[in-house]
């Protein structure tokens, strides 16, 4: 009987922790339903401590650490999650090697990754990281061009997100400044952010920090301003609340929207909200063009890639809006592109951590074209990257000096601090290369003008058409460097011909000749028997009329198909290049031709069949007359013999 109560006492008690911690769990899955992290993980990890064991639980709690940023708790329980040996989302394994890069494990994350790669092949993620197998030793050619410190006006709480202002440096900060009441946000346990300003001293330093405007501040958000050159526009991002209002989406959440003030005097006016906004989709950290007339921002809004793409948005003349336009392409991943800056030489850096990095958000920068495309995307590398959050990276091109934030843990007063960067050795430019060529007749030499020329790239895709110019020439413009391209070339009676173009690795122009052989055409009074049979040009050698071995050959060709047609009569024809005189050339051609008929004629073709004269300089192939400067090759192409077909 006692052992039966003892089973009971134990059934009990499990079923009262078991009833215990589904209803922690349901409280936690409310908090993290409704992104209040902090209380969240509170909860889970009690549930955790005492030996409770799920793949939610450990997804849930290594989630509520990787987006508060805390890549190293993250760690831990994803770790927790993988160690169950049960079926996961694939997303995990993309988290999982994030945050091994932030302990420095970037073997098994890169080992993690590969999981990843191959069960979302079609994954932008996936198709980076198998492109770019030695994304760590790009990363390090990269390093070592910025000097950084401390910025020196961070607090113990997040500091982060700037932007210049005349001689100030304005910024983002969750700082306490001792109001009575401090509201605090569920998602990191800090106060609310508001904007701060730190004068910049003629030696570059940031004096102390002050409120930056009464009047923008509310009892939410503020961040990431942006100013116009003359200083009396602003646009930043706050939570959804204006004018006393705020607004929820459809979960009951407060997201965040982009806002333009106006300077009026000392103060900042007219607040309104930018028209493409939403209560259903976050709308962040806006940048400028240097023209003014576009905005970029990061927003989730529908089309959105990733769980935050980069958009841009035209500023019109009436101060309207255009539409916003997502700028895809290999910019934007299923992670995370956010904090664009756009610097005066029209280059855009943003953070990412869908690109190959050193873990967490690192910092990239491509150059922006007047197309709408954009240059090769790179790592800007160490010190400004780490294995920690590295973001809001902005740049004054003409002192080189700039700053950005991160969550490192080296010189870090707590969270996000702010660090100051001087850029000493420019990130390379894009390499630029050209693909230019000359198409010419590869019998004659001659330039062939109007051909149709068609450049793809290795896969046969489409990415050029046009036709080669009056002096045969053409020019596809600036293509990538190190890439395979096909280039074809259709002309009506030359046969198609394809060429492989590999561009080289540096600057230049990659300059090719391409040369179009006649197709061989039917037995035709009036045509060329040699152009007929398709038989190489029968050269002679300078102020020479006797067969060359090469000439033999070719002759031995013409003799063979004058033998199959018995009644088949040719006209040779010779022709010499322009030196010497007129007189000479004329007296030379007839030499050759008289040399080209006897040696058929020694090989068994009667005399009556052939006839021939010597045009001399008279009938050149291209522009080497007298006293124009002409390479041998061009002189030789002058100097041939044609065998024109005068009766079947």
């Amino acid at each position: 009987m006692k052992i039966k109560n003892s089973f009971l006492v134990c059934f009990l008690i499990f079923g009262f922790f078991s009833f215990s911690q589904k209803v922690q769990l349901k409280k936690a899955d409310a908090n993290y339903d409704q992104f209040h992290y902090v209380n969240a993980i509170k909860t889970y990890e009690k549930v955790a401590n005492k030996g409770y064991k799920s793949v939610e639980l450990f997804s849930k709690l290594g989630d509520s650490y990787y987006f508060q940023s805390n890549l190293n708790e993250a760690n831990k329980w994803y770790e927790q999650l993988f160690s169950l040996n049960e079926k996961v989302d694939t997303e995990y394994y993309f988290r999982y090697a994030q945050t091994l890069k932030s302990i420095g494990d970037y073997q098994k994350s890169d080992a993690t990754m590969a999981q990843f790669n191959k069960l979302n092949s079609a994954d932008l993620r996936a198709i980076l990281s198998n492109n770019q197998t030695n994304y760590l030793e790009e990363i390090k050619k990269n390093s070592g061009r910025y000097r950084i410190e401390n910025a020196g006006i961070n607090s113990e709480y997040s500091d982060y997100g700037t932007s210049f202002y005349k001689n100030t440096l304005v910024f983002t900060s969750a700082r306490d400044t001792g109001g009575v009441f401090v509201k605090k946000h569920n998602w990191t346990n800090q106060s609310y952010t508001n904007l701060y300003g730190a004068v910049i001293s003629d030696n570059g330093n940031l004096e102390a920090p002050v409120k930056f405007s009464k009047k923008i501040d509310s009892k939410f958000h503020e961040s990431t301003p942006v100013f116009t050159n003359d200083g009396l526009t602003m646009y930043f991002t706050r939570n959804n609340f204006l004018n006393g209002k705020k607004g929820r989406d459809s979960n009951k959440t407060i997201l965040l929207k982009l806002y333009k003030a106006t300077k009026n005097g000392d103060s900042w006016d007219n607040i309104v909200e930018l028209p493409f906004n939403s209560n259903e989709y976050n709308c962040a950290h806006p940048a400028l063009s240097p023209d003014e007339k576009t905005l970029y921002f990061s927003s989730n809004m529908p089309g959105t890639k990733g769980l935050s793409d980069i958009y841009k948005v035209a500023i019109l003349s009436d101060g309207a809006f255009g539409k916003p336009v997502n700028l895809g392409g290999s910019i934007n991943t299923e992670a995370r592109e956010t904090f664009p800056f756009i610097s005066n030489t029209n280059e855009l850096y943003f953070s990412s951590d869908g690109h190959p990095g050193l873990g967490g958000l690192d910092v990239f920068i491509t150059q922006l074209k007047e197309d709408g495309t954009h240059g090769k995307i790179k790592n800007v590398g160490a010190p400004v990257n780490s294995n920690s959050d590295d973001f809001a990276f902005i740049m004054d091109t003409a002192s080189k000096n700039g700053f950005f934030s991160s969550n490192r843990k080296e010189d870090n007063l707590g969270f996000d601090d702010i660090y100051k960067c001087t850029e000493t050795i420019p990130v390379p430019k894009d390499c630029q290369q050209s693909i230019t060529g000359l198409l010419v007749d590869a019998e004659t030499k001659l330039l062939m003008p109007g051909v149709k020329v068609v450049l793809y790239d290795i896969n046969y895709v489409k990415i050029d058409e046009l036709t080669t110019d009056q002096n045969g020439k053409f020019d596809f413009g600036q293509v990538a460097c190190e890439t395979k391209f096909r280039i074809q070339f259709e002309q009506k009676e030359y046969a198609s011909k394809e060429t492989l173009v590999i561009t080289p690795k540096d600057s230049g122009i990659t300059d090719i000749l391409i040369e179009l052989t006649p197709n061989l055409q039917p037995l035709q009074v009036g045509r060329d028997l040699r152009k007929t049979l398709g038989i190489d040009i029968i050269y002679f050698d300078l102020d020479k009329s006797n067969i060359r071995p090469d000439a033999a050959v070719e002759l031995a060709k013409i003799l063979e198909v004058m033998k199959e047609y018995p009644t088949l009569e040719i006209d040779v024809r010779s022709h010499t290049d322009s030196r010497q005189t007129s007189k000479y050339n004329v007296s030379l051609s007839e030499r050759r031709a008289k040399s080209t008929i006897k040696w058929l004629v020694e090989n068994g073709v009667a005399p009556n069949r052939l006839t021939g004269k010597g045009y001399g300089e008279t009938q050149l192939l291209n522009s080497c007359a007298d006293d124009i400067p002409c390479t041998e090759e061009e002189h030789q192409a002058n100097r041939r013999s044609e065998f024109i077909i005068t009766k079947l």
